[in-house]
């Protein structure tokens, strides 16, 4: 059994004795100048652990409540950095179901091909960091080599590498182009080599084994009881997926495997980011295969939705349709009452609650970040770990700072 802190005798000071209290970060490489542990040891295993946040505070709800449903697209990107994509596609899907807009299948397709690009490349980096803070450096780079495929993917497609800022209310900033698709299956079928490479050089390495397998266990209960979500709950054992169990975009029509484990340490949550890369690439080509054409705008939606710029640039009537939408003392209303909606991000459940109270932007607008349940996560992982331990149980959980911070 670990110990635990009411082992420890209390002396005149108020100090248990034979304790010794360590700051891990924000400077330790694995925290990334934006994650603090008070670690309680004793000699070198842990006895507590104290998260503490604050590192990189933004206020990004409180700016949802001062930038309309398009301009705030601009801020959820930089709330998990690593996949900002899927945070647009997050945001504008509990927009549109406050708005009751319903996508058209083009556009729904296109959301689902980009919310698992964003996917590999939030788990290409979980992995390949994962294994770097352990001493390796070489899948590392395999790993940001297609990282890199998929930022020059986005570059074409949106005009921006890193955010880019691309969905808005019932469509996208631009339809993609046949040279944007063309990347996108070149991406897709040159991954399995990249691929074969990083699980050949980790899954079965001695080392990375006996440094993450048994360590950071959580229980298939303390994962439902703690609010864990994504790899975190289903390398436990619980299989809740959002893109099965309450389907959205396009997920219903495609063909995939919810990928779990039972073992619910750091290895298993390894195990289970390297199988979903399969399954994401797996819903590419699916939906590749199927896209629809057509329109990427929502029909018949009234004026929520922005115009296509043909339509800003070639019309008097979308000309006036753009004006009333962007100009802050023209903007149209929508609807009042509020909704909760939530995606399947690379994380887990990210979700937005919002209410409106009848202009085009949120009364409020309250975040549901996976890395902020997660980092609650951290002292009942790591408690009787050894101090080498803390690295591997934090990289394992992938915590992107700016969820912590809103």
């Amino acid at each position: 059994m670990p110990l635990e802190l009411r082992d420890f005798e209390v002396d005149d000071y108020g100090r248990r004795e034979g304790l010794w209290t360590l700051n891990f970060g924000p400077q330790h490489p694995a925290t990334h100048t934006t994650l603090r542990l008070l670690l309680t040891l004793d000699g070198e295993e842990v006895v507590d652990a104290e998260p503490d946040i604050g590192f990189l505070h933004s206020g990004f709800e409180k700016l949802g409540e001062a930038l309309d449903y398009n301009q705030y697209v601009t801020i959820v990107d930089r709330m998990n950095y690593i996949s900002p994509m899927a945070n647009e596609i997050a945001w504008h899907h509990a927009v549109e179901n406050l708005l009751g807009i319903e996508l058209t299948p083009r556009c729904k397709y296109l959301r689902t091909i980009f919310a698992e690009l964003m996917r590999i490349h939030d788990h290409l980096l979980c992995v390949g960091a994962s294994v770097l803070d352990l001493g390796g450096v070489t899948a590392f780079m395999y790993a940001f080599n297609e990282r890199e495929r998929i930022y020059e993917i986005c570059e074409r497609v949106t005009g921006q590498r890193f955010h880019t800022s691309y969905t808005r209310v019932g469509g996208l900033m631009y339809d993609i182009t046949d040279d944007g698709i063309e990347m996108i299956r070149q991406f897709v079928n040159g991954f399995d080599k990249a691929y074969a490479d990083i699980d050949r050089l980790v899954t079965r390495n001695r080392i990375f084994i006996e440094r993450t397998r048994g360590v950071g266990v959580l229980s298939k209960e303390a994962a439902i009881s703690g609010g864990a979500t994504g790899p975190v709950a289903r390398a436990s054992g619980v299989t809740r997926d959002l893109r099965r169990d309450e389907p959205y975009l396009a997920y219903n029509d495609l063909e995939f495997d919810v990928i779990c484990c039972r073992d619910g340490d750091c290895y298993a949550r390894y195990l289970v980011r390297m199988l979903e890369l399969k399954e994401s690439i797996k819903i590419i080509r699916q939906a590749l295969e199927n896209l629809p054409s057509g329109p990427i705008f929502a029909p018949g939606t009234g004026k929520e939705a922005l115009p296509e710029k043909r339509e800003v640039y070639q019309s008097i009537e979308g000309l006036i349709h753009h004006f009333e939408q962007i100009m802050p003392n023209r903007q149209l209303t929508s609807e009042r009452g509020s909704i909760y909606a939530a995606t399947e991000s690379p994380n887990g459940e990210l979700g937005y609650y919002l209410v409106g109270d009848g202009t085009f932007k949120a009364y409020r607008a309250r975040t549901r970040p996976p890395s902020l349940i997660h980092f609650a996560l951290f002292p009942q992982l790591i408690r009787g770990c050894m101090l080498s331990d803390v690295v591997a149980v934090l990289g394992s959980l992938n915590i992107i700072a700016a969820e912590l911070d809103r």
